[in-house]
């Protein structure tokens, strides 16, 4: 079981992460770590129009969270939102509940599905796709006021 969880297409996928480093200047930046096994996921992102036009990732992962991370950056430039979110929600599922894999651009995380019999990888495996989800929403937050619209304040003891 563990040949078919490790088999040679995940491994090299592992081994050849496209779009590694970091963005001088993105629009949005996320970083996710699992708990279980410390594997952690920084994603820079670029939007133009809900679209993603840049994209960079730095990774330290299990050849599980490699391979997912190596497929998100292959496919993540010119991905809408949506799509993003979309394949995260089915990579979900397809770990969580035996769901089908993602289709379209992400079709490539149906190699991982034997990663539904362990648990313990699911967040690991999770972690390129929830950080670049996450990266998006901020990229697509309005910028905070300037600071003199959030309001003023008082020093102590003026009145």
């Amino acid at each position: 079981m563990i040949d078919e969880l490790y088999s040679a297409r995940i491994l090299k996928a592992a081994a050849n992460m496209p779009r590694a480093g970091r963005l001088a200047y993105p629009d949005g930046s996320a970083e996710k770590v699992s708990k279980l096994c410390g594997s952690r996921v920084v994603v820079d992102v670029v939007l133009q129009d809900g679209r993603i036009v840049d994209y960079a990732q730095d990774v330290k992962a299990c050849a599980l969270g490699q391979a997912a991370a190596a497929i998100m950056g292959e496919h993540a430039v010119g991905a809408s939102v949506e799509e993003i979110e979309r394949a995260r929600d089915a990579l979900r599922a397809m770990l969580k509940t035996g769901g089908p894999p993602p289709e379209g651009r992400f079709a490539d995380l149906a190699m991982l599905a034997p990663v539904k019999d362990y648990p313990p990888r699911h967040a690991s495996t999770l972690l390129a796709f929830e950080a670049t989800v996450e990266a998006c929403r901020k990229a697509q937050a309005p910028p905070p006021p300037p600071r003199a619209e959030r309001g003023r304040t008082s020093r102590a003891g003026a009145a």
